[in-house]
Protein backbone atom coordinates (compact mmCIF):
# COMPACT_ATOMS: atom_id res chain seq x y z
CA UNK A 1 0.00 0.00 0.00
CA UNK A 2 1.43 3.39 -1.04
CA UNK A 3 1.89 6.11 1.53
CA UNK A 4 -0.70 8.94 1.42
CA UNK A 5 0.41 12.16 -0.22
CA UNK A 6 1.11 15.05 2.15
CA UNK A 7 -1.69 17.63 2.25
CA UNK A 8 0.45 20.66 3.09
CA UNK A 9 2.19 20.98 -0.28
CA UNK A 10 2.62 24.57 -1.47
CA UNK A 11 1.09 25.51 -4.80
CA UNK A 12 3.50 26.16 -7.61
CA UNK A 13 4.06 29.62 -8.97
CA UNK A 14 5.53 31.18 -12.09
CA UNK A 15 7.72 34.09 -13.11
CA UNK A 16 4.74 36.16 -14.27
CA UNK A 17 2.71 35.52 -11.10
CA UNK A 18 5.68 36.55 -8.97
CA UNK A 19 6.17 39.63 -11.15
CA UNK A 20 2.52 40.68 -10.74
CA UNK A 21 2.78 40.17 -7.00
CA UNK A 22 5.91 42.35 -6.80
CA UNK A 23 4.32 44.96 -9.08
CA UNK A 24 1.23 45.32 -6.87
CA UNK A 25 3.45 45.75 -3.82
CA UNK A 26 4.90 48.87 -5.45
CA UNK A 27 2.43 51.62 -4.58
CA UNK A 28 3.78 54.14 -7.10
CA UNK A 29 3.62 51.56 -9.90
CA UNK A 30 0.02 50.66 -9.00
CA UNK A 31 -0.87 54.36 -8.89
CA UNK A 32 0.77 54.78 -12.31
CA UNK A 33 -1.12 51.76 -13.71
CA UNK A 34 -4.54 52.99 -12.58
CA UNK A 35 -3.76 56.53 -13.73
CA UNK A 36 -2.85 55.24 -17.19
CA UNK A 37 -6.05 53.16 -17.33
CA UNK A 38 -8.13 56.16 -16.26
CA UNK A 39 -6.58 58.45 -18.89
CA UNK A 40 -7.05 55.84 -21.62
CA UNK A 41 -10.66 55.32 -20.59
CA UNK A 42 -11.30 59.08 -20.54
CA UNK A 43 -9.77 59.62 -24.00
CA UNK A 44 -10.89 56.50 -25.86
CA UNK A 45 -14.28 56.00 -24.18
CA UNK A 46 -15.24 59.42 -22.86
CA UNK A 47 -14.23 61.15 -26.10
CA UNK A 48 -16.40 58.96 -28.39
CA UNK A 49 -19.30 59.28 -25.94
CA UNK A 50 -19.14 63.06 -26.29
CA UNK A 51 -18.99 62.67 -30.06
CA UNK A 52 -22.10 60.49 -29.80
CA UNK A 53 -23.75 63.29 -27.78
CA UNK A 54 -23.12 65.52 -30.84
CA UNK A 55 -20.38 67.59 -29.18
CA UNK A 56 -17.99 68.28 -32.05
CA UNK A 57 -14.43 69.23 -30.99
CA UNK A 58 -14.03 71.30 -34.18
CA UNK A 59 -17.39 73.11 -34.07
CA UNK A 60 -16.73 76.84 -33.79
CA UNK A 61 -18.91 79.47 -32.13
CA UNK A 62 -17.20 82.83 -31.98
CA UNK A 63 -20.04 84.22 -29.87
CA UNK A 64 -19.06 81.74 -27.11
CA UNK A 65 -15.27 82.14 -27.23
CA UNK A 66 -13.47 81.95 -23.90
CA UNK A 67 -16.71 81.02 -22.14
CA UNK A 68 -16.29 79.84 -18.57
CA UNK A 69 -17.18 76.37 -17.26
CA UNK A 70 -20.88 75.58 -17.47
CA UNK A 71 -23.30 72.71 -17.87
CA UNK A 72 -22.81 72.77 -21.63
CA UNK A 73 -19.03 73.19 -21.51
CA UNK A 74 -17.52 71.65 -18.39
CA UNK A 75 -14.09 73.25 -18.93
CA UNK A 76 -15.33 76.22 -20.93
CA UNK A 77 -14.42 77.01 -24.53
CA UNK A 78 -11.29 78.08 -26.40
CA UNK A 79 -10.52 81.11 -28.57
CA UNK A 80 -12.85 79.84 -31.31
CA UNK A 81 -15.70 78.82 -29.04
CA UNK A 82 -14.94 75.08 -29.26
CA UNK A 83 -15.63 72.82 -26.28
CA UNK A 84 -12.30 72.63 -24.45
CA UNK A 85 -12.88 69.33 -22.62
CA UNK A 86 -13.73 67.49 -25.84
CA UNK A 87 -10.68 68.95 -27.55
CA UNK A 88 -8.45 67.78 -24.69
CA UNK A 89 -9.88 64.25 -24.86
CA UNK A 90 -9.73 64.26 -28.66
CA UNK A 91 -6.13 65.48 -28.52
CA UNK A 92 -5.32 62.76 -26.01
CA UNK A 93 -6.59 60.14 -28.45
CA UNK A 94 -4.16 61.35 -31.11
CA UNK A 95 -1.18 61.73 -28.76
CA UNK A 96 -1.68 58.31 -27.18
CA UNK A 97 -2.47 56.65 -30.51
CA UNK A 98 0.73 57.95 -32.07
CA UNK A 99 2.76 56.85 -29.04
CA UNK A 100 1.22 53.36 -28.92
CA UNK A 101 1.44 52.64 -32.65
CA UNK A 102 4.98 54.04 -32.86
CA UNK A 103 6.02 51.92 -29.87
CA UNK A 104 4.46 48.81 -31.43
CA UNK A 105 6.31 49.48 -34.68
CA UNK A 106 9.66 50.17 -32.98
CA UNK A 107 9.39 47.08 -30.78
CA UNK A 108 8.57 44.88 -33.80
CA UNK A 109 11.40 46.27 -35.94
CA UNK A 110 13.84 46.23 -33.03
CA UNK A 111 13.08 42.59 -32.16
CA UNK A 112 13.49 41.41 -35.74
CA UNK A 113 16.62 43.42 -36.52
CA UNK A 114 18.34 43.05 -33.14
CA UNK A 115 17.35 39.39 -32.86
CA UNK A 116 18.89 38.54 -36.24
CA UNK A 117 22.04 40.53 -35.46
CA UNK A 118 22.47 38.83 -32.08
CA UNK A 119 21.68 35.32 -33.30
CA UNK A 120 23.83 35.43 -36.45
CA UNK A 121 26.71 37.26 -34.77
CA UNK A 122 30.08 37.41 -36.47
CA UNK A 123 30.87 39.93 -39.17
CA UNK A 124 27.27 40.26 -40.37
CA UNK A 125 25.92 40.90 -36.88
CA UNK A 126 28.64 43.47 -36.16
CA UNK A 127 27.99 45.24 -39.48
CA UNK A 128 24.27 45.42 -38.69
CA UNK A 129 24.98 47.01 -35.32
CA UNK A 130 27.47 49.50 -36.78
CA UNK A 131 24.63 50.71 -38.99
CA UNK A 132 22.52 51.18 -35.87
CA UNK A 133 25.37 53.07 -34.16
CA UNK A 134 25.67 55.35 -37.18
CA UNK A 135 21.94 56.13 -37.14
CA UNK A 136 22.01 56.73 -33.38
CA UNK A 137 24.74 59.33 -33.88
CA UNK A 138 22.31 61.45 -35.93
CA UNK A 139 20.17 64.06 -34.09
CA UNK A 140 16.89 62.19 -33.64
CA UNK A 141 14.50 65.15 -33.58
CA UNK A 142 15.98 66.81 -36.67
CA UNK A 143 15.96 63.53 -38.62
CA UNK A 144 12.32 62.91 -37.64
CA UNK A 145 11.36 66.41 -38.85
CA UNK A 146 13.11 65.89 -42.20
CA UNK A 147 11.67 62.40 -42.65
CA UNK A 148 8.18 63.69 -41.83
CA UNK A 149 8.45 66.43 -44.45
CA UNK A 150 9.56 63.87 -47.06
CA UNK A 151 6.76 61.37 -46.35
CA UNK A 152 3.94 63.88 -45.77
CA UNK A 153 3.18 64.74 -49.46
CA UNK A 154 3.11 61.05 -50.45
CA UNK A 155 0.78 60.09 -47.61
CA UNK A 156 -1.53 63.01 -48.43
CA UNK A 157 -1.59 61.87 -52.07
CA UNK A 158 -2.58 58.35 -51.02
CA UNK A 159 -5.28 59.79 -48.74
CA UNK A 160 -6.72 61.89 -51.55
CA UNK A 161 -6.77 58.81 -53.80
CA UNK A 162 -8.74 56.86 -51.18
CA UNK A 163 -11.25 59.70 -50.94
CA UNK A 164 -11.67 60.25 -54.69
CA UNK A 165 -11.41 56.72 -56.08
CA UNK A 166 -12.57 54.47 -53.25
CA UNK A 167 -14.96 57.01 -51.67
CA UNK A 168 -13.64 56.51 -48.14
CA UNK A 169 -14.91 58.78 -45.36
CA UNK A 170 -13.20 62.13 -45.92
CA UNK A 171 -12.92 63.19 -42.26
CA UNK A 172 -11.49 59.83 -41.20
CA UNK A 173 -8.95 59.73 -44.03
CA UNK A 174 -7.82 63.31 -43.43
CA UNK A 175 -7.46 62.58 -39.72
CA UNK A 176 -5.24 59.57 -40.27
CA UNK A 177 -3.29 61.17 -43.12
CA UNK A 178 -2.49 63.91 -40.63
CA UNK A 179 -1.25 61.38 -38.07
CA UNK A 180 0.65 59.00 -40.35
CA UNK A 181 3.60 61.25 -41.40
CA UNK A 182 4.50 61.87 -37.76
CA UNK A 183 3.91 58.23 -36.83
CA UNK A 184 6.07 56.91 -39.66
CA UNK A 185 8.82 59.43 -38.93
CA UNK A 186 9.02 58.52 -35.22
CA UNK A 187 8.80 54.76 -35.85
CA UNK A 188 11.40 54.84 -38.63
CA UNK A 189 14.13 55.97 -36.23
CA UNK A 190 12.77 54.98 -32.83
CA UNK A 191 13.66 51.27 -33.04
CA UNK A 192 17.42 51.71 -32.78
CA UNK A 193 17.76 51.45 -28.99
CA UNK A 194 15.40 48.48 -28.91
CA UNK A 195 17.57 46.74 -31.52
CA UNK A 196 20.66 47.17 -29.31
CA UNK A 197 18.86 45.80 -26.25
CA UNK A 198 17.49 42.78 -28.16
CA UNK A 199 20.85 42.11 -29.81
CA UNK A 200 22.63 41.93 -26.44
CA UNK A 201 19.97 39.67 -24.92
CA UNK A 202 19.87 37.41 -27.99
CA UNK A 203 23.65 37.01 -28.13
CA UNK A 204 23.61 35.92 -24.46
CA UNK A 205 20.65 33.52 -24.81
CA UNK A 206 22.03 31.99 -28.03
CA UNK A 207 24.81 30.39 -25.96
CA UNK A 208 22.44 28.73 -23.51
CA UNK A 209 21.93 24.97 -23.34
CA UNK A 210 18.27 25.01 -24.43
CA UNK A 211 19.27 26.68 -27.70
CA UNK A 212 22.00 24.08 -28.29
CA UNK A 213 19.44 21.35 -27.60
CA UNK A 214 17.02 22.90 -30.12
CA UNK A 215 19.77 23.03 -32.75
CA UNK A 216 20.66 19.37 -32.14
CA UNK A 217 17.01 18.45 -32.79
CA UNK A 218 17.19 20.08 -36.22
CA UNK A 219 14.82 22.95 -35.42
CA UNK A 220 15.12 25.81 -37.92
CA UNK A 221 17.00 28.96 -36.94
CA UNK A 222 13.89 31.10 -37.43
CA UNK A 223 11.89 28.92 -35.05
CA UNK A 224 14.69 28.91 -32.49
CA UNK A 225 14.95 32.70 -32.59
CA UNK A 226 11.26 33.60 -32.47
CA UNK A 227 9.82 30.65 -30.53
CA UNK A 228 12.57 29.97 -28.02
CA UNK A 229 14.84 33.01 -27.63
CA UNK A 230 12.45 35.98 -28.00
CA UNK A 231 9.92 34.72 -25.39
CA UNK A 232 12.79 34.51 -22.87
CA UNK A 233 13.51 38.24 -23.13
CA UNK A 234 9.95 39.55 -22.96
CA UNK A 235 10.74 41.15 -19.58
CA UNK A 236 13.28 43.71 -20.88
CA UNK A 237 11.16 44.28 -24.00
CA UNK A 238 8.03 45.09 -21.95
CA UNK A 239 10.02 47.37 -19.64
CA UNK A 240 11.57 49.30 -22.51
CA UNK A 241 8.26 49.55 -24.37
CA UNK A 242 6.57 51.00 -21.27
CA UNK A 243 9.31 53.61 -20.91
CA UNK A 244 9.27 54.37 -24.65
CA UNK A 245 5.61 55.41 -24.75
CA UNK A 246 6.09 58.61 -22.67
CA UNK A 247 9.14 59.59 -24.73
CA UNK A 248 7.12 59.29 -27.95
CA UNK A 249 4.28 61.32 -26.40
CA UNK A 250 6.90 63.95 -25.59
CA UNK A 251 8.30 63.88 -29.15
CA UNK A 252 4.83 64.34 -30.62
CA UNK A 253 4.07 67.20 -28.24
CA UNK A 254 7.39 68.87 -29.03
CA UNK A 255 6.87 68.67 -32.78
CA UNK A 256 3.25 69.82 -32.50
CA UNK A 257 4.33 72.72 -30.27
CA UNK A 258 6.83 73.73 -32.96
CA UNK A 259 4.08 73.57 -35.59
CA UNK A 260 5.55 70.46 -37.25
CA UNK A 261 3.17 67.86 -35.88
CA UNK A 262 -0.60 67.58 -35.88
CA UNK A 263 -2.24 70.22 -38.05
CA UNK A 264 -5.54 72.09 -37.50
CA UNK A 265 -8.39 71.45 -37.11
CA UNK A 266 -7.15 68.25 -35.42
CA UNK A 267 -5.69 68.65 -31.96
CA UNK A 268 -3.16 66.91 -29.76
CA UNK A 269 -1.83 67.78 -26.35
CA UNK A 270 1.12 69.49 -28.03
CA UNK A 271 -1.06 71.70 -30.22
CA UNK A 272 -3.34 72.56 -27.29
CA UNK A 273 -0.34 73.59 -25.18
CA UNK A 274 0.93 75.67 -28.09
CA UNK A 275 -2.44 77.42 -28.44
CA UNK A 276 -2.63 77.95 -24.69
CA UNK A 277 0.83 79.54 -24.64
CA UNK A 278 -0.54 82.37 -26.82
CA UNK A 279 -2.97 83.27 -24.02
CA UNK A 280 -0.73 82.48 -21.06
CA UNK A 281 -1.28 85.78 -19.25
CA UNK A 282 -5.00 86.19 -19.92
CA UNK A 283 -6.45 82.65 -20.12
CA UNK A 284 -4.19 80.45 -18.01
CA UNK A 285 -6.66 77.55 -18.04
CA UNK A 286 -6.03 77.00 -21.75
CA UNK A 287 -2.47 75.88 -21.09
CA UNK A 288 -3.04 74.59 -17.57
CA UNK A 289 -5.51 71.75 -18.24
CA UNK A 290 -3.72 70.05 -21.19
CA UNK A 291 -0.36 70.52 -19.46
CA UNK A 292 -1.60 68.81 -16.29
CA UNK A 293 -3.02 65.85 -18.21
CA UNK A 294 0.12 65.64 -20.36
CA UNK A 295 2.46 65.71 -17.33
CA UNK A 296 0.27 63.27 -15.41
CA UNK A 297 0.46 60.80 -18.29
CA UNK A 298 4.25 61.04 -18.48
CA UNK A 299 4.65 60.54 -14.73
CA UNK A 300 2.21 57.61 -14.71
CA UNK A 301 4.00 55.77 -17.52
CA UNK A 302 7.39 56.38 -15.91
CA UNK A 303 6.20 55.09 -12.52
CA UNK A 304 4.65 52.05 -14.23
CA UNK A 305 7.83 51.41 -16.23
CA UNK A 306 10.01 51.61 -13.11
CA UNK A 307 7.64 49.25 -11.30
CA UNK A 308 7.70 46.75 -14.15
CA UNK A 309 11.49 46.87 -14.21
CA UNK A 310 11.66 46.08 -10.49
CA UNK A 311 9.00 43.37 -10.80
CA UNK A 312 10.45 41.58 -13.82
CA UNK A 313 14.10 42.00 -12.86
CA UNK A 314 14.30 41.98 -9.05
CA UNK A 315 18.07 41.37 -9.04
CA UNK A 316 18.72 44.58 -10.95
CA UNK A 317 16.37 46.43 -8.60
CA UNK A 318 18.42 45.31 -5.59
CA UNK A 319 21.64 46.46 -7.26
Amino acid sequence: MSAPLPTNLEKGTSLWKDAWHRLFQNKLAVLGLFTVLFIFAACFIGGPIMHWMDIDPNKQSLADKFAGPSGDHLLGTDQLGRDFLVRILDGGQISLLIALLATLATVTIGIIYGGIAGYVGGRLGNTMMRIVDGLLAMPFLIVVILFREITKPRIELIGQFLIDEWEWNRDLVLRFSNILPLLVAIAAFGWLTMARIVRTQTASLAQQEFVEAARSLGISHTRILFRHIVPNMLGPIIIYATLTIPSFILYEATLSFLGLGIEPPNSSWGTLIKEGANYLETKTAMILFPSILFSLTLFAFNFLGDGLRDALDPKAAKD
